[in-house]
């Protein structure tokens, strides 16, 4: 069973249009941090991965769909899980929730390069974390 990190945000006004609703590329943001804080749980980081491993995690695509508008001051839960695994590249599923409704659901594919931006294999210290999850 895979198993689904969770990471809450709480809206601010930055966060916002001058109506209040959460400004669309914000979400981005979110699911960014959410999938940082995956990488962290495994004792690992974005610094270490490169300094280590020679290794960059890049979005290659995202499909996002926006169901509800979050507001000022919500509290967002942001769930995310491992869908598959790749020798380069993973898919994540995250959806954002506002208490039990869904606002936006996505699928993101995330590949490793090198430094130079040329993909190369998940190092073995992340799959390693991901097998354990998945």
């Amino acid at each position: 069973m895979t198993k689904n990190f969770i990471y809450k945000v709480k809206i601010y006004y930055e966060d916002t249009d001058s109506g209040g609703v959460v400004y669309y590329a914000n979400y981005l943001k979110f699911l960014e941090r959410a999938r940082s804080e995956i990488i962290y749980s495994f004792g690992l980081t974005n610094k270490k991965l490169l300094n280590d491993h020679n290794t960059l995690i890049i979005v290659k695509s995202c499909n996002i769909k926006y169901k509800k508008p979050a507001r000022f001051e919500d509290v967002l839960t942001i769930n995310s899980k491992i869908k598959s695994i790749l020798k380069v590249s993973f898919i994540m599923e995250q959806i954002i929730k506002r208490d039990n409704e869904i606002i936006s659901e996505s699928e993101v594919v995330l590949v490793t390069v090198n430094s130079q931006g040329k993909p190369i294999k998940i190092p073995e210290a992340l799959l390693q974390s991901f097998e354990k999850i998945i």
